[in-house]
């Protein structure tokens, strides 16, 4: 997958570029510190993946992937946030965006994030999840009125597997997938399958495996 860097900061540039290099199936082709750079660098090498500063300097990252987006590019982006916040993670669902990942995360993480892009799914940091969930003590609580199948399936919910991909997983059938999907949300108090993926990984129940 070939990959752009937008960031203001050029360590932070190096940071990632150095990341991407030990995987085999990334190459960044560019990098740019606004933007204008981006907009040009992308328009001339029409990259699969951008990785955006949420905050380059006074301008949005956000509102830079809307431009790109209103050109008619076809790219999938990942945002990178120093301070998580509510208003900016659901504009970046909005636009599709593909990650929404903290700059407090380990290497091993962005790692994962990168992957599931890869293969077309999405990722949303779990240090969002306070945000949006509002894990506290009686929460976590909560996970305890799951089944065991059901947790698993809240597991597999965590790692951004379809229906599909948690059937075979489990070995059971789609349409049991999708009753336990809508039990783990009744139990739960939660929206979405999005709001189930943090949740998990807010209270530690997935663990990250790099190939």
């Amino acid at each position: 997958m070939r990959v752009v860097i937008v960031d203001d900061h050029p360590v932070v540039r190096r940071g990632l570029a150095a990341v991407l290099l030990q995987l085999e199936t990334f190459e960044v082709i560019g990098e740019a510190s606004n933007g204008k750079e981006a907009i040009m660098l992308m328009a001339e090498t029409m990259p699969e993946l951008a990785i955006i500063d949420l905050q380059l300097g006074m301008e949005s990252g956000l509102d830079l992937i809307s431009k790109i987006q209103r050109q008619g590019m076809r790219c999938k982006f990942i945002v990178l946030t120093s301070s998580p916040d509510k208003n900016n993670f659901t504009k970046a669902k909005e636009l599709g965006v593909a990650g929404y990942i903290s700059k407090e995360a380990l290497p091993e993480e962005l790692v994962h994030a990168l992957q599931m892009v890869c293969k077309g799914r999405t990722y949303y940091d779990p240090r969002i999840l306070e945000q949006m969930v509002g894990v506290h003590t009686e929460r976590v609580a909560m996970v305890n009125v799951l089944t065991p199948k059901e947790t698993e399936v809240l597991i597999e919910l965590g790692k951004g597997l379809s229906n599909k991909e948690i059937s075979q997983m489990l070995y059971i059938t789609e349409y049991t997938v999708k009753k336990h999907v809508s039990q783990v949300l009744g139990k739960l108090n939660l929206a979405d399958r999005t709001q189930a993926a943090l949740y998990a990984n807010a209270l530690g129940l997935v663990r990250y495996v790099v190939n």
